[in-house]
C-alpha cells in the first residue's frame, strides 16, 4: 500500500463528518466506540474499503461500510459517497418518542391536576403513540 493511501479510521470519521472534531472520534475509539467485526480498534487503525465499522454515539449506533477515502473534511453532500450507511430502519426510528416526548411533570406543591389539565395530558400522550 502506498504512503498517500494510508488513512486512519480517527480521520476517516472525521473526514465524513460523523465526528465534528478529529479528538472526538480518537477519543470514540479510546472509549470502544468504533469496532470492527465486533473488535475495538485503536484511531491509528488503518482504512480499508470494504471494511464494515459499527459507531456508537449515545443511543445512536450507525453501521457504515467504507466505500471511498477522504483525506479531508468536505461537504455533506460530497461526504455522503463516501460510505454507506448499513443501518437497519427499524433501529434508525426505535428511539423516535424520546426525543419528542412532552414533559409530564408536575411541579410540586401545584396540587391535583384539573380536569381541564387532565384532558391536554391526554391529547398529548394520545397523540404522541398514534401510527401515522
Amino acid at each position: 500500500m502506498a504512503e498517500a493511501e494510508k488513512l486512519r479510521i480517527d480521520k476517516y470519521l472525521w473526514a465524513i463528518r460523523l465526528f465534528k472534531t478529529r479528538s472526538l472520534a480518537t477519543d470514540a475509539c479510546k472509549a470502544g466506540r468504533i469496532k470492527l467485526k465486533g473488535q475495538n480498534i485503536k484511531p491509528s487503525a488503518i482504512v480499508k474499503i470494504g471494511d464494515v465499522y459499527q459507531v456508537s454515539k449515545g443511543i445512536e449506533k450507525k453501521i457504515i461500510e467504507v466505500v471511498d477515502f477522504s483525506y479531508n473534511r468536505t461537504d455533506s453532500p460530497t461526504a455522503l459517497t463516501k460510505y454507506k450507511d448499513l443501518t437497519p430502519v427499524e433501529e434508525t426510528h426505535a428511539f423516535k418518542s424520546a426525543f419528542h416526548a412532552p414533559n409530564l411533570k408536575r411541579d410540586r406543591g401545584t396540587g391535583r391536576p384539573t380536569k381541564k389539565d387532565r384532558r391536554e395530558t391526554d391529547d398529548l400522550i394520545g397523540g404522541m403513540f398514534e401510527e401515522d
